[in-house]
């Protein structure tokens, strides 16, 4: 190899590697450092991010006396590094307005849905009230009363059999009357 040749080979080497400094680092939910070139997922709380692109370190962890991580606030490069850092930092909400708005609209479907059901649920209890009330009404009047039994005869019902059933109708009025 030619000597001339050989320090453009080492500068072409150096200014093709400093793409490597332009890496993000910060730690995951289980401690874990993480490296990458891409900025960490909103999920990811400022506290937790170690360096971003440019060599500004943000935060140093530090472990504690029981051996968990903490972080404490680290030493910028310099002040104007820092607030070009954070100024070129990705402005994220951690919200995704077409997920809300399909949150919100399913929400609201599932409303209309269940208070639907109220009304059908009401609207059944109301029907059974009205006709326990006429039947309790029949059952007052002291007519006498008969069934249709399982071979198709006719049954007159007996003082028991009419007390049991108006009790019967009474439960019905108190559960659907109120």
């Amino acid at each position: 190899m030619n000597p001339t040749f050989r320090p453009i080979v080492l500068l072409v080497t150096v200014l093709l590697s400093t793409g490597v400094m332009a890496q993000w680092q910060w730690l995951d939910k289980d401690g874990r450092k993480v490296f990458s070139d891409r900025a960490p997922p909103p999920s990811v709380p400022d506290k937790s991010i170690l360096k971003r692109p440019g060599g500004a370190r943000v935060v140093a962890p530090v472990a504690n006396e029981d051996g968990a991580v903490s972080t404490t606030p680290g030493t910028p490069a310099s002040s104007a590094a820092a607030a070009q850092t954070a100024s070129s930092a990705p402005k994220i909400s951690g919200i995704d307005k077409d997920l809300a708005e399909k949150k919100k609209k399913a929400e609201q479907e599932e409303a209309a849905k269940h208070k639907a059901e109220e009304d059908r649920v009401a609207k059944l209890k109301a029907d059974n009230c009205v006709r326990a009330k006429q039947a309790k009404a029949g059952f007052d009047s002291g007519v006498r009363l008969s069934r249709v039994n399982k071979q198709g005869e006719r049954e007159i019902l007996d003082d028991a059999t009419r007390a049991a059933e108006a009790l019967r109708i009474q439960t019905i009025i108190d559960a659907d009357c109120k």
